[in-house]
């Protein structure tokens, strides 16, 4: 059977007519910001006061995108007659997102939490060579970052929490003192009855009778 002439026509415009009266779900961006589900891998923040300076995040890095840069500083002792310590003092910290994969290693074997994921996407540049963030950039990516979900009520216990909850457990029962042990009474006194002083037994005789 031969189509019926226009009959193309004639669905392409009820195809037109029924989606003109649906709502409309394209976001008009950027006027619109888009809703970001929490886990988005969007950018790397640090939070510079927890870097140690390991080179742990860098040296884990398959593309060798983080670029650490240190120096050694010598600090005080802390007590009159102790030895002077060093320490690590960061002096840059630099990620080129135009290598980065954003595979979040970094940020999984980083232990002592200095880098978080941000769900910040909008840092295109015109030049490759703008994509290298220093951690100015990135420690203002950290304000970003947001708080983490709250633990489900079946979920066990971290195991930081544990320990300290133990540890102050212990000092609080070592702060408690003893209890005082009740003094034991003597073969042939009267019990204690009262908060009087304790009746004194009566003497005996040699032969066994009361004097």
């Amino acid at each position: 059977m031969a189509p019926i002439p226009g009959s193309g026509l004639a669905k392409g415009l009820a195809v037109t007519l029924r989606t003109m009266t649906k709502k409309t779900v394209t976001a008009q961006y950027p006027d619109a910001q888009p809703e970001l589900p929490p886990r988005t891998r969007g950018v790397i923040g640090l939070f510079e006061e927890n870097c140690t300076v390991c080179m742990l995040c860098a040296r884990e890095c398959p593309d060798w995108c983080i670029y650490i840069d240190s120096h050694k500083e010598t600090v005080p002792p802390a007590a009159p007659g102790g030895r002077e310590r060093s320490r690590n003092v960061l002096d840059r910290f630099a990620i080129d997102f135009a290598l980065c994969m954003y595979c979040g290693i970094c940020i999984e074997v980083c232990p002592f939490d200095a880098l978080f994921w941000s769900p910040e996407f909008e840092y295109a540049e015109t030049d490759i060579h703008e994509l290298t963030h220093e951690r100015d950039k990135l420690r203002d990516w950290m304000w970003t970052v947001p708080a983490p979900p709250a633990l489900d009520p079946g979920a066990e216990e971290p195991k930081e929490i544990a320990a300290a909850r133990k540890s102050a457990e212990k000092l609080a029962a070592a702060a408690q003192p003893e209890p005082t042990p009740e003094p034991t009474p003597e073969p042939g006194a009267a019990p204690r009855t009262g908060p009087g002083p304790a009746p004194q037994a009566k003497p005996t005789d040699p032969q066994g009778g009361e004097s």
